[in-house]
């Protein structure tokens, strides 16, 4: 099959879609109208899709022909955040965007599943299509969970991410350990409130919280071996009424994020330490620290036999220059399936400055230059014809 100029026939509906997804964005587990839109489709196409986990959607192409399965995998969960892109087509929805472009993946997904449809008798195999809720707070296991790597079982699986970071017409796809295994941390330093005028009758909790701040810095550089990528952020943190009352606690949240060479080895010493700076802080400020941890994901992990394929289907896509090898410490829920089957996650750019795309993803003017949207269409295909294919 023509793989290029499949997905070229198909752009305006990509767009069409896309678009639609972008003005309708639903947050993690809550995406009922857009699961609902999915399913029509997918009936649409002679497909009978079955819904996982309050929305996550699930389809099997079966092919003519016996064979291996491969699972597709799109997310569809939008972010808590103010759209600012001006577009005619912006959220419709106050406070929830799209703005990490998982509106782009379900439009890629459902465009090749038509094409696929069309030419399903001569797959030698099975294409599982996931639409996967959540993805912003962990969802795929629960997916898991439920069995959808079974009934049939999945032999391989494949997702990508449109991403700002690289340019049009580019993509990265790299084996090993691609993106960061993800943490989220809160943490409670509670202290003695009182008056700004009698310091020595309180136990202040902000610098104790300053101090938490400023020794994990210490503790990813002084601590950590630098081949080692460690990220301890702080996102959030709340304390204090008034100028002159001292607070009676502080909140701080934030993610740790790292890749590991010795993932057993590091991170129960990454982790540890960062308890430790609790304890000490507790001990020297006269505060109680109550810290709670949160997994999210693993460490996004590429098969490298996979990732060979895929880097040969994006290179006959996009021409064997524009692949390049990419690695970032952002956190992906796809890690899951990677640690339970052959798996490759790749990336798919869409950064163009003078179209306005290159802003980081979730920024509140994030936007896709829309000519990718074929791109990710075309490695898919090219990827399922590669292994369904005679």
């Amino acid at each position: 099959m023509d793989c290029k100029q499949l997905s070229k026939d198909h752009f305006d509906e990509l767009v069409e879609l896309r678009r639609h997804f972008h003005a309708n964005p639903e947050i993690g587990y809550q995406e009922f109208e857009t699961s609902k839109k999915i399913q029509q489709y997918l009936k649409g196409l002679g497909l009978e899709p079955e819904v996982v986990t309050t929305t996550g959607v699930v389809a099997t192409i079966k092919g003519g022909k016996p064979g291996p399965t491969i699972l597709l995998r799109a997310d569809m969960d939008a972010l808590h955040q103010n759209e600012d892109t001006g577009l005619p087509f912006a959220s419709k929805n106050p406070g929830v965007m799209h703005a990490c472009g998982h509106d782009a993946h379900m439009a890629v997904l459902l465009v090749t599943a038509k094409i696929l449809c069309e030419m399903r008798d001569r797959l030698c195999g099975n294409v599982k299509l996931v639409f996967q809720p959540n993805e912003e707070e962990a969802g795929a296991l629960a997916m898991i969970e439920a069995g959808i790597l079974d009934n049939p079982k999945v032999d391989m699986a494949f997702a990508q991410h449109i991403w700002s970071d690289l340019p049009t017409g580019k993509a990265g796809v790299a084996p090993g350990a691609v993106m960061a295994a993800l943490e989220h941390f809160d943490i409670v330093v509670r202290g003695k409130s009182g008056h700004t005028a009698a310091p020595q009758h309180a136990i202040d909790p902000i610098p104790a919280a300053c101090k938490i701040v400023e020794m994990a810095q210490h503790l990813q550089t002084r601590s950590m071996d630098p081949l080692d990528s460690a990220v301890i952020l702080f996102g959030e943190i709340k304390g204090g009424t008034a100028c002159n009352v001292i607070a009676s606690e502080v909140t701080l949240s934030g993610t740790m994020r790292y890749l590991l060479a010795d993932e057993p080895v590091s991170k129960p010493r990454l982790k540890g330490g960062f308890e430790n700076i609790l304890k000490g802080v507790e001990q020297i400020y006269g505060v109680a620290c109550e810290l709670k941890w949160t997994p999210s994901n693993p460490s996004m992990s590429n098969s490298p036999a996979v990732c060979d394929l895929v880097r040969a289907a994006a290179g006959a896509a996009l021409g064997g220059e524009n692949i390049t090898s990419y690695y970032c410490m952002g956190g992906e829920d796809f890690a899951e399936f990677s640690h339970r089957v052959p798996s490759c996650f790749f990336f798919v750019g869409t950064g163009n400055p003078e179209k306005g795309t290159d802003t980081p993803h979730h920024h509140p003017k994030f936007d896709i230059d829309e000519d990718s949207l074929t791109h990710g269409v075309e490695i898919f295909l090219r990827i399922v014809a590669a292994k369904l294919t005679p």
